[in-house]
Order: structure tokens, then C-alpha cells, then sequence
């Protein structure tokens, strides 16, 4: 438990810091790597036009980063029927089952609350990710994917120019790494470089890591599932998928697509109100 506690503290700090020397790489490295002259570039030069879509990633994945820790689950030990002289400690021995009081809710170890359809604890947040953060999350997701792809390709051209050297060979981009680390102790490769060329494997990791674990979240919403109901056997009511859709994502969901906005309202909210 003390090394969850560590890493739920860790990791949103290891997030931060790579979001921001990818911000630095970008708009200080790359970027004006592209101006050949600035006083003759068009308006829309392939460096602007890099540059906004970069701005336009970048702020929809941290916004819906904030917008993730700011939903925080909703503390609904004080409002759930679990039983006369039941606590709210029950559920962390297991002794009460979670479906007696709402389905699908979840009491976290390390966030010490309850959360409505209770999906998983994302370390990188620092937050449980229930019904109210699920599609600030899938978004968050979606943009880190997209922008450490855009930093990828912009790092290859940076890479590419300076070194002098061409990635049309598939397998250059492999025997990169190998080929950059014997260079860099030989003293041929700069240590500005040679952290370029680590910063073009790590983009490429979170990048797939981000984009596989997307899709696994919206094939899961499309039946309707959460993580915590396929580890736990929960068998689910069979909808169609639209309503799977609607659920997570609202009616307004091309907002979403563009901008940070927060989370539609949960059921369970829906049902207090009325």
C-alpha cells in the first residue's frame, strides 16, 4: 500500500514534467528549427500551421488532465443504503458486496471514497476514474496520444536535419537508438541530441500506450462495461450501444471533441435530484 501511496504521488509529477520538456522541446527546438527565414515565411507556413495544431493537443490533453483531478469521485459513503450500522469501512475489508447498495460503485484504498460505476484508479491522475471523469479521461488519452505523435514527427525532422540522415528506411528509425548511444560515448553526438533521440522513444511509447488503452476504453463503453465489471464477473444489463455512447459522452459530444468541458452528470446525480 505505501508503494501505491508513492507512485499515486509520482507518477502525476513524471506526467508533468514530460508534458513540459515536450512544451519546451516544441516551441524552443522544433519549431524554430523550421524557420529558414522568418522574415520571408507566409502565414501559413508548415511551422505555424505546426505550431497551432501542437497548442490545439496540448491544451485539450492538459485541460482535460485538470478537468480528470478536478472530478474527483463523489464521496458517497454518507449517502449510500449499505445497511443498518453498516460503515463505509465494510467495504475495504469485502465483507459488504459494493452491487448491495448501487451497482458497479467501488470503494478505493487510496482515494478512501466510494465511486459510482467504478472503472479504475489512474496513477498518472492521482484519481479515480468513475462516472463522472470517464470521458475527460478517454480525451485526455486521446490528445496525449495525438500530441506525442505530433512531437514524434516533429522530432524525426529536427533529428533528420541535423544529423543529416533520412528515416525513409523503416529500419532506421530502430537502429536509431543503438546506433545514436555509440555515437554519444565516442563524443560524435551531442548531449542535446542524444536527449532528442530518447525524447522520440518515449513519445512513441506513451503514444501507444495512450491510443491501446482508448480504444480498450471505448470498446468497453460500447458494451456498456466498466474495467472493474469485467475483473469482477459483473454481468452487465444488455442496451444498445448509442445509449452505451450517450451515457459517457452526452448529447453535446462534439463539444467535447474540441474543447476541455466537464463531464455530463452522473446517473446516480440524476437520481438524487429528482
Amino acid at each position: 500500500m505505501l508503494v501505491l501511496r508513492l507512485l499515486n504521488v509520482v507518477a502525476p509529477a513524471y506526467f508533468l514534467c514530460i508534458s513540459l520538456v515536450t512544451f519546451v522541446l516544441q516551441i524552443f527546438v522544433f519549431i524554430p528549427s523550421m524557420f529558414r527565414d522568418p522574415s520571408t515565411t507566409p502565414l501559413f507556413s508548415p511551422a505555424l500551421l505546426h505550431g497551432a495544431l501542437f497548442l490545439f493537443l496540448s491544451a485539450n490533453a492538459l485541460g482535460n488532465y485538470v478537468l480528470v483531478i478536478q472530478s474527483s469521485p463523489e464521496d458517497l459513503g454518507k449517502d449510500l443504503n449499505l445497511g443498518k450500522g453498516a460503515e463505509v469501512a465494510d467495504w475495504l475489508d469485502g465483507s459488504r458486496s459494493p452491487g448491495s447498495a448501487l451497482p458497479s460503485t467501488h470503494f478505493c484504498r487510496l482515494c478512501a471514497r466510494v465511486t459510482q460505476k467504478h472503472d479504475h484508479h489512474c496513477f498518472f491522475t492521482g484519481n479515480c476514474i468513475g462516472s463522472r471523469n470517464m470521458r475527460n479521461f478517454i480525451m485526455f488519452c486521446l490528445y496525449t496520444s495525438l500530441a506525442c505523435l505530433d512531437s514524434l514527427v516533429a522530432g524525426m525532422a529536427y533529428i533528420s536535419a541535423t544529423l543529416s540522415m533520412s528515416f525513409a528506411d523503416p529500419l532506421a528509425f530502430l537502429t536509431l537508438l543503438p546506433h545514436s548511444i555509440s555515437q554519444f560515448f565516442s563524443g560524435a553526438l551531442l548531449s542535446s541530441e542524444m536527449f532528442v533521440i530518447l525524447m522520440l522513444y518515449l513519445w512513441l511509447g506513451i503514444g501507444l500506450a495512450c491510443a491501446g488503452f482508448c480504444c480498450h476504453q471505448m470498446l468497453l463503453i460500447l458494451r456498456g462495461q466498466t474495467r472493474y465489471q469485467v475483473r469482477k464477473g459483473m454481468v452487465v444489463r444488455a442496451r444498445p450501444w448509442r445509449e452505451n455512447l450517450q451515457e459517457v459522452f452526452g448529447k453535446k459530444w462534439l463539444l467535447g471533441l474540441l474543447i476541455p468541458v466537464l463531464n455530463v452528470e452522473s446517473n446516480y446525480r440524476r437520481q438524487k435530484e429528482k
